[in-house]
């Protein structure tokens, strides 16, 4: 295996910077499209049941089934592997940047609301901020999740480490079927875990000492 790697270090290299890259844009779209859909769904609380409910549905659609059903519309390539990962990667953000958000104090709000703050600052500098902590571990959550589906989305020819997958499993029997999982098998979950810790150390900066667990 350490051949097989030696031999392909330069690819195996520029295929692991495709895949953090394509998961990391999609995860940082989604994030800023969830918590615009939650900061709606806070200024219109009947909507929330109708949140939970979207996010609950689309976790349980097969990663390969959303592929067969974009492939018509965006073809085959890196736009139908990003629209399939920021699917994913909405969900679990949206759900808790829905939970952080109503979960502020109302005590607080009305404080900052007697300041003079209006509502868009209400939200910027004390919703946002309290609720901070919840989103970044739905963020966590989606970013590991978008690394499996990623690597889904390499049978659509997307960028990443999938391509090893599935030529693993093409070539089984094969001399290197086994070597071409394993790097895109482990190379998945190493690279998880590397954007994992840079989360938590994002979280160590950007969360309040006051409120952090």
């Amino acid at each position: 295996m350490w051949d097989f790697i030696a031999e392909r270090h330069q690819q195996i290299l520029y295929d692991g910077f495709q895949h953090v890259y394509l998961v990391v844009l999609a995860v940082a779209a989604a994030t800023v499209l969830a918590i615009l859909l939650a900061m709606l769904v806070t200024k219109i609380p009947r909507l929330s049941g109708t949140a939970n409910m979207v996010s609950a549905i689309g976790l349980t659609i097969p990663g390969f089934a959303l592929v067969g059903l974009l492939m018509p519309a965006t073809g085959i390539g890196s736009t139908t592997a990003f629209i399939c990962v920021c699917f994913y990667a909405v969900l679990p953000i949206l759900r808790n940047a829905v939970v952080g958000l109503k979960g502020v104090e109302p005590a607080l709000l009305e404080s900052a609301r007697g300041m003079g703050m209006g509502e868009a600052a209400v939200m910027a500098r004390v919703r946002l901020p309290l609720a901070w902590p919840v989103i970044l571990a739905g963020i966590r959550v989606s970013l590991q999740m978008s690394m499996g589906i990623a690597a889904i989305a390499a049978y659509v020819l997307g960028p990443g480490l999938g391509s090893y997958i599935f030529s693993g499993l093409a070539q089984i029997g094969g001399k290197n079927a086994i070597n071409y999982a394993l790097v895109g098998t482990l190379g998945v979950v190493l690279l998880a875990l590397l954007l994992d810790l840079l989360l938590v150390l994002v979280g160590r900066v950007t969360i309040s000492k006051g409120i952090r667990v």
